[in-house]
């Protein structure tokens, strides 16, 4: 089944358009390539974060946020600049302090994404966070005080064409919801967005996204699922509080990827005990996955067995290092075995393979180099080099 499925077929495109057969296939084989693992994209209103689109028929967009003190400007210039390097679209900083509110604009003047303002209880942060230059705003309309102090919120965020997230997360729901729900629930979730999207509404403010999240996958899913029954706002998407690097990475991937895969989910954010680069990382592998973006280079490496012969895992981690940055949407393979190796990754746009003291270099699946084992890396980032320049 797994050659049925590969040979003849031509790369999917930027966006997860599906792969074509380029030669006959038997019915199982139509019938599989026919279906997508991603259903039609839900369609939901447009709005811009600065320079990014979100919503609409805007690819869905990948953001982190600081875990620096705001009010270090320098700290919080270098995480972002980071973040940038790495592929970060949109970045979220902490408001808990006028001196941090008042930061953002010496921020501002340093990156190169937008930057989201994020603020509880306190509606003066809110507005000095919009006055110093945010470019959207994190609140919940229901922490922030009374209808007045809402209404100043919002009158700013209209006066400087800031969208507002309106940020749900199952911990910190009123006492009233969790009361008239039993506690919390996916349903005390969308009762909570419902009540804080038409406290906006009334006042005539539209651009809104909204997030419903748990930190487990269960209550985020089914929140989401429902939400985007009853609006058609864009939805920004993660799993908060998921945790360290590995269950953070499987509670985050399957909570996204299952929403994703349902066209629910126009922005993302994983969220990870972790530097906030390698959220972004997560949340690219998450696209490429479901063919929605193409982020870079996609590595493809085997899991290693009796026959690999070369460190292999310290290969693959050295080419990892060396490419983040790399904007070219390369397929790269690193194979621990020169005689399966080229033919297991014959869809790659450049491998590698080694054992026995001889390297390989391939290109979808056909060997046009050998060399040194010793120079299985210099050769292969020498290959994407020259596939890079030729665009």
């Amino acid at each position: 089944m797994g050659n049925l499925l590969h040979d003849g077929l031509a790369p999917s495109g930027e966006y997860g358009q599906p792969r074509e057969p380029t030669r006959l296939l038997g019915p199982i084989g139509k019938a599989i390539l026919d279906m997508s693992l991603v259903s039609t994209r839900r369609k939901t209103r447009s709005l811009c974060v600065g320079t990014v689109k979100v919503g609409g028929d805007a690819p869905v967009s990948v953001q982190s946020m600081c875990n620096t003190k705001t009010e270090d400007v320098a700290a919080t210039v270098a995480q972002i600049h980071r973040l940038e390097e790495v592929g970060c679209e949109i970045v979220r900083v902490a408001v808990p302090t006028q001196q941090a509110a008042e930061a953002i604009s010496s921020i501002k003047k340093e990156i190169h994404i937008p930057l989201v303002a994020d603020i509880h209880f306190d509606h003066r942060l809110a507005i000095a966070a919009a006055e110093n230059g945010a470019d959207a705003l994190r609140i919940n309309p229901g922490n922030i005080g009374s209808r007045e102090k809402v209404e100043k919120v919002v009158a700013c965020a209209k006066e400087r064409q800031l969208p507002i997230r309106i940020g749900v997360n199952a911990g910190s729901l009123s006492q009233e919801i969790l009361d008239r729900f039993n506690g919390v629930s996916p349903e005390a979730m969308v009762a909570s967005a419902m009540e804080n999207i038409k406290i906006l509404e009334a006042l005539d403010f539209f651009d809104i996204k909204i997030s419903l999240k748990a930190s487990d996958v269960y209550r985020t899913v089914a929140a989401y699922r429902l939400l985007s029954q009853r609006v058609d706002y864009p939805l920004h998407v993660g799993v908060t509080e998921a945790g360290s690097l590995f269950p953070g990475v499987v509670k985050s991937s399957i909570g996204i990827g299952m929403l994703l895969s349902e066209g629910i989910g126009d922005t993302i954010r994983v969220s990870l005990t972790r530097d906030p680069v390698e959220e972004i990382r997560v949340g690219q592998e998450i696209l490429k996955s479901l063919e929605l973006r193409r982020f870079g280079p996609e590595i493809v490496s085997c899991p290693t067995c009796g026959r690999c012969n070369i460190d292999l895992f310290s290969i693959v981690e050295t080419v990892e290092n060396t490419l983040i940055g790399c904007t070219t949407p390369v397929k790269i393979a690193i194979m621990g075995c020169v005689v399966n190796g080229p033919g297991e990754a014959r869809e790659a746009d450049i491998g590698i393979a080694g054992g026995h003291g001889i390297g390989i270099l391939f290109k979808k699946g056909e060997v046009v180099k050998k060399f040194p084992e010793g120079q299985l890396v210099e050769v292969l980032l020498e290959a994407i080099k020259e596939f890079e320049s030729r665009g």
